[in-house]
Formats: C-alpha cells, structure tokens, sequence
C-alpha cells in the first residue's frame, strides 16, 4: 500500500474515530494506536509526519527493530507492545526506545518483572504505563486474566510496582462478538471490569483507559467506552508476511 493512501487512510480513521466520541455518550475521548505489525518503517514515518504519534506492535523483534531505526526521525513517538508477553523478552521490550505502554500484562510474575527491567532501562525518565489485559470471552485461545481477577491484578500494579504506573484494562474479545451487530458483550464486560475496581478502590472511574476495539468493530468500542482503539488493517491495509 503507498504512502499517500495509508495517509489518507490515516485522516478518515481518525475523524471516523472523533465523530464516535461526539456521538457517544460513553466515551469522552478516544485515542488510535496505529497497529503497524508486517509494515515497513516508512509507512510508519509516513503516519508521523501527519501527527500519528501512537503505534502498536505484536512481536517483539518488530517492535526492537522500528522503534530503533525510527528513533531519530520520529522522537516523539510512543510505541506500545500488543502482543503476547513473554517473560523471557521482557528485558527486551523495555530495552525498545520510545516504549511508552505494554497493554498485555496479564500476571502478576510480569507485572514484577516489568518493573525490574523498567528500573535498568526507562525508569529515570517515567514510570512505564501498563495495561491488565482481561480474557472476556473466556477463549482459551486468547490471552488475559479471568475477569474477576482483574481488579486484584491492577491493585498489585498500582500497589507493589514502582516502576509501573497502571493505565486501565484491554481485551481483545471474540471474532464472532465483532462481527455482529448491537452491544458487545466483550466490551460490556470491560467496561463493567473498570467499574468493579473504581468501585472496590474508590478512585475516579475515567481515571484509567479501557482498551477495546480494533478495525472490524473501533466505532461499536467506543460507543461503549473505548478510550484507546488499536487499528491495523484498516489503515495499513492487510498483513504481509514473508512465504516461509
């Protein structure tokens, strides 16, 4: 896809994006992570030079080597790792210039870690955001935590994590709940996560993110409250990988 295209593409997501929270009564804002898995840097750059600063990556090798060749030419930029973590990599990830947020911490073992790396590596600057990624859907295929351990994982970030600053919650949620018209239950069931902790801590419940979404269902997320939404295929167009 050329650079005028994922460009323009770039534009449309984010009035799309701003028309949602205008019309929603859930969401007072709303922020894009532009998913860039299997794209080049330049198309990157591309979306930088229009005012993208927030960028997702799943893979860990990825995410080393776009945040260090684009560290010079786009010095704002805020990456955050969406993929599944692995505690072997966490070193890594940390290590990664312009890690701004790791949205799938899902265990307290990586929430320590986390924050033993983040202490070598990002600490003396600010503390690094992390997400409590919830398994709505209960598939076993997906990452997360169980929906009621949710609040206990994010107070032990909040509690005994130094170096860590707890941003809210994410779900990815089922294919067939994206895919079908009306409330997701998935993001519902979010969204009732984040009031269970406000409830249970007293802390003010627009305090922290709830990200949801992704590019088949962003507008239905932030309908129902989405404050971040991870967009891939929609602006970059599909995923290239190399034939094996």
């Amino acid at each position: 896809m050329s650079v005028e295209i994922v460009q323009r593409n770039l534009l449309n997501i984010l009035e799309a994006v701003a028309d949602a929270v205008t019309s929603s009564p859930a969401s007072k804002r709303c922020r894009l992570v532009a998913v860039s898995k299997t794209k080049p840097a330049e198309l990157i750059e591309a979306c930088y030079s229009k005012g993208q600063r927030h960028f997702g990556e799943n893979y860990v090798q990825e995410l080393e080597e776009k945040s260090a060749s684009l560290a010079t030419k786009c010095p704002e930029i805020r990456w955050h790792f969406i993929g599944q973590v692995q505690s072997n990599k966490i070193g890594k990830i940390c290590s990664s210039p312009g890690l701004w947020c790791v949205e799938t911490v899902e265990s307290e073992k990586h929430a320590k870690l986390f924050d033993k790396e983040w202490a070598k590596h990002g600490a003396t600057v600010l503390p690094l955001r992390v997400l409590v990624q919830v398994n709505t859907s209960e598939e076993e295929n997906k990452g997360g935590i169980q929906i009621s351990e949710a609040p206990k994982l994010a107070e032990f970030i909040r509690k005994e994590c130094v170096n860590l600053r707890f941003g809210g919650f994410m779900t990815i949620g089922s294919f067939d709940n994206s895919h079908t018209s009306g409330v997701n239950p998935d993001f519902e069931k979010l969204f009732g996560v984040r009031k269970q902790w406000a409830e249970q801590t007293g802390e003010d419940i627009e305090s922290v993110e709830l990200s949801m979404g992704m590019s088949d269902d962003f507008i239905q997320a932030i309908q129902q409250g989405s404050t971040s939404v991870r967009v891939g295929s929609k602006l970059f167009g599909a995923r290239e990988y190399k034939n094996k």
